[in-house]
């Protein structure tokens, strides 16, 4: 299968990025107090079904923090020099590199899946597969959390990240209501979703969504 196009910029950008990254994002410790607690209430959820796959997991700081709330988990990130990162931090935890577009997973392996402000950099026209890869991978009842920044469909193009190194990614932020109705025609089922205003030093809304697999 050919590879997407935008994954090779994503993946080029995180690598030049990675240890400004590392360094700059916070452990989720340090977020407020309603991101603390949807990432609690999904530990709470997942916990009894099975592993659960962190994609796009960066450095690894939320894949261990579900661990440490008695989450089964593992990281992917398409960035190779991330997931070296990620190993180097907690090395007791599992992490691959790949893509979302084609887990090496097998079908209905997962209890859940976590995408935390990993899907945003990622063309709407390749979402569908992103989705489906994720409902092919979790069991019936399985969970996904998807976070991420929303909007009215602005396409950013940043000239820099992370300490101003140049980065060729872009980010599509787009309305909640499109993100359900993509994720409903996956095949998952949205029971939660949550928009939050732009608040302290965030400069946009985000979106918290929770689907499930029918059946189990």
């Amino acid at each position: 299968m050919t590879e997407p196009p935008h994954l090779a910029a994503i993946r080029e950008s995180y690598d030049t990025v990675a240890d400004a990254y590392a360094r700059r994002v916070p452990a989720p410790a340090g977020l407020d107090p309603v991101s603390r607690a949807m990432l609690a209430a999904f530990a709470e959820l997942v916990r009894p079904l099975g592993p659960v796959a962190d994609l796009g997991c960066g450095p690894g700081k939320v894949t261990a923090h579900l661990a440490a709330l008695g989450v089964q988990v593992f990281g992917v990130d398409l960035s190779p020099r991330m997931v070296a990162l990620a190993r180097a931090a907690h090395p007791e935890l599992r992490f691959t590199a790949g893509s979302m577009t084609a887990l090496d997973i097998a079908t209905g392996e997962l209890g859940g899946v976590l995408a935390y402000y990993s899907t945003h950099h990622t063309p709407p026209r390749h979402l569908p597969a992103v989705f489906a890869e994720i409902h092919r991978t979790l069991a019936p009842g399985g969970v996904l959390m998807l976070a991420g920044h929303v909007g009215e469909g602005e396409h950013l193009r940043p000239a820099g990240a992370y300490g101003g190194h140049p980065v060729s990614y872009e980010s599509y932020l787009l309305p909640p209501d499109r993100i359900a109705g993509l994720l409903a025609e996956a095949g998952l089922e949205v029971r939660t979703r949550m928009v939050r205003e732009p608040e302290g030093t965030s400069t946009r809304r985000s979106g918290t969504f929770l689907a499930y697999r029918p059946g189990g």
